[in-house]
């Protein structure tokens, strides 16, 4: 046993002979500059109390918020670049026109535009007015027709020859049975006026 403690030892001998030869003066500045740096940085993690925090970022981690965080400052950051002096300026002025247009519909009487819309809602009158402004439209269409028929008649008659006048001439328009369903159509409209 005591001979394989001390080829054991001598082993520890050697390697560490040959870490020692292996060791150049700038690989030991550099890992005591590295050293001295993690020193530093435990030192300052423990002074700001970024150990206490550790646990709250683990359960970030795991939820995903620290993801979502990260996504949501590229973005920000993304709005950030993308706002140039220009864009600022035209979202100034768009902003600046919809503020005058508010104080000019405020000016206006819009509040009680507003007002009087929501009673003429609450009390169906604004349906009853949508369904009658619908009724009229179509009135408005049969209107139209009524106007574009009697300038078409007036049309067909200046472009006719003068009836001859007198009791033949009538009783030969009286027997066309165009002429007796027109009469009739005149008579129905004048008794509906009339009722």
């Amino acid at each position: 046993m005591a001979d394989t403690q001390i080829a054991m030892n001598e082993d520890i001998e050697r390697v560490l002979a040959a870490a020692r030869d292996s060791l150049s003066d700038e690989m030991v500045s550099r890992l005591s500059g590295t050293l001295a740096d993690a020193i530093d940085l435990v030192d300052r993690v423990n002074r700001t109390g970024l150990a206490a925090a550790i646990p709250a970022l683990a359960a970030m981690v795991n939820n995903g918020d620290l993801d979502r965080l990260t996504k949501l400052a590229r973005v920000y950051g993304a709005a950030e670049d993308a706002l140039t002096e220009d864009t600022v300026a035209r979202l100034a002025e768009t902003l600046a026109e919809s503020l005058s247009l508010l104080d000019r519909l405020n000016r206006g009487g819009a509040a009680r535009l507003v007002t009087v819309l929501a009673r003429l809602e609450s009390s169906g009158a604004l349906q009853r007015i949508a369904d009658t402004m619908s009724r009229m439209l179509h009135k408005l269409e049969e209107v139209e027709r009524l106007v574009h028929a009697f300038d078409a008649a007036r049309a067909e008659t200046d472009r006719r020859p003068r009836a001859a006048g007198g009791l033949g001439g009538l009783w030969k328009m009286m027997r066309d049975p165009e002429t007796q369903e027109t009469l009739r159509f005149l008579i129905n409209v004048g008794k509906q006026l009339r009722s």
